[in-house]
């Protein structure tokens, strides 16, 4: 059976930031799912929050076997009834990959159970450490990469102790961040991966893509998903 995924976009910035849209011209969820695509045996869909129940109702979350999730300028427009949604959906089995400054999502805020703030600034060059080598999100990526202009995320983030901590960024300021970190809940699994700032083409980078590839595979269920009661 085909897996099922969703990649959930505000789809603003690309509307109102030509630097944004210069480099996703049809959104980043199109750029996404592009990088995706290359994936045998899947199938796509793309929502935003502009969509009719920010296009996630039930039954799209019933279908969905690993949810992406980027947002960042209007999180509190997400209605709570949606956040309590995925949360249940992870909770049940469904795979949940949190991206750039979806730290901050309504659904990420409540599965984690803390404030989820973190230290930022403005823009600089980051290294990405591959610091768990054997993990299946970290397949084929080399022991460091650099993107060469990111928005600073460092310590401390307000999150719990992650499972596992795949990568690290180090900033040419000095700052480091749990840059790739997962989480198990209920039955779901979530990976937060931290590159994606929206004015540059990180999700153009081959090993990002790479990445983003490994976790849809990795957070995809094990185990048929368990019924609502």
């Amino acid at each position: 059976m085909a897996l099922s995924i969703t990649i959930w976009n505000e789809g603003l910035h690309e509307k109102t930031s030509p630097a944004v849209a210069a480099h996703y011209p049809d959104g980043i969820h199109a750029v996404l799912a592009e990088a995706l695509g290359s994936l045998e045996d899947v199938r796509i869909r793309t929502a935003t929050l502009e969509d009719p129940d920010c296009g996630l109702p039930p039954e799209v979350l019933d279908d969905t076997d690993v949810l992406l999730w980027w947002g960042h300028m209007a999180h509190g427009r997400v209605p709570d009834e949606t956040a309590a949604r995925v949360d249940d959906a992870v909770l049940r089995g469904m795979g949940f990959l949190v991206l750039h400054s979806g730290h901050m999502a309504k659904p990420f805020v409540r599965l984690m159970g803390t404030s989820c703030t973190l230290t930022w600034r403005d823009d600089d060059r980051e290294r990405l450490w591959t610091i768990l080598p054997a993990h299946p999100i970290a397949q084929g990526i080399p022991e460091q990469f650099e993107i060469p202009m990111e928005e600073m995320y460092g310590e401390p983030f307000d999150i719990p102790e992650p499972d596992e901590t795949v990568f690290l960024g180090w900033f040419a300021g000095g700052e480091v961040f749990r840059s790739g970190c997962v989480f198990r809940r209920g039955r779901g699994r979530v990976f937060y991966f931290q590159p994606g700032h929206e004015t540059y083409p990180i999700y153009h980078h081959p090993h990002v893509r790479q990445i983003l590839r490994n976790a849809v595979r990795y957070l995809a269920p094990t185990a048929p998903r368990r019924k609502e009661p």
